[in-house]
């Protein structure tokens, strides 16, 4: 979901310069993992580069055929017009964290990063009760913006367009963690040449200025 507005802008773009139609569909990457282990026929898939890498070893995508696409790290949001916590050092985030009525984060991995930083700092299980989790394919903006969350953990990229929240900005350099979103090809794929310069076009110097506007760079 994280990749989902700019991959389908440059879908788009790709359509339009060679006339090769693309359907995109877009899903939570637990949900598109699964999928892809039951053997749904499709061409190309992007997640996470180590749900890619672990698919190829399970043989369900074409070894060697991994292209790293875009790279984005973890913001933090809030309800549009509420206070904005502190979130300058690694201790202010703790703090805003401990301080929020409710916090949400997604199943991604984000949200995986998320609950072993919150283990290590030993709060885990004092705000556990507080923790929203969204639905699969659920943005956790959405849930921020409806109130049903005060604090908002996801990646930039699947913040910086949504209504009704506010963005503090990413974590601090101490506490932050990029994530490598790589496209490779299905073992199913019907059309591999096209479908190599699919992820080539998604990989090019051109497609740099699409990616920075939807929260994300280069990889």
């Amino acid at each position: 979901m994280a990749a989902r507005e700019v991959l389908g802008e440059l879908a788009a773009r790709f359509e339009r310069a060679t006339g090769q139609a693309v359907t995109t569909e877009a899903a939570g990457g637990v949900d598109v993992a699964k999928r892809v282990q039951a053997g749904e026929a499709v061409d190309v898939v992007v997640l996470a580069s180590t749900a890619i890498d672990k698919l190829i070893a399970e043989g369900r995508l074409l070894a060697g055929s991994r292209v790293d696409l875009a790279r984005s790290g973890i913001a933090v949001a809030v309800r549009a017009g509420a206070a904005r916590p502190d979130i300058a050092t690694e201790d202010a985030v703790e703090r805003a964290v401990l301080a929020a009525r409710s916090v949400s984060y997604s199943t991604g991995p984000s949200g995986v990063y998320l609950e072993k930083l919150f283990e290590r700092w030993g709060i885990l299980d004092r705000i556990r009760g507080r923790i929203v989790v969204p639905p699969p394919g659920v943005a956790v903006g959405s849930l921020v913006a409806s109130g049903a969350a005060e604090l908002g953990f996801q990646q930039l990229s699947e913040l910086v367009s949504l209504p009704g929240i506010d963005v503090v900005g990413p974590l601090p350099p101490a506490i932050q963690t990029v994530t490598t979103f790589s496209g490779a090809l299905s073992i199913h794929c019907s059309a591999p040449e096209a479908a190599r310069a699919l992820l080539d076009h998604m990989a090019s110097a051109g497609a740099l200025e699409a990616k920075r506007r939807h929260g994300m760079d280069g990889a």
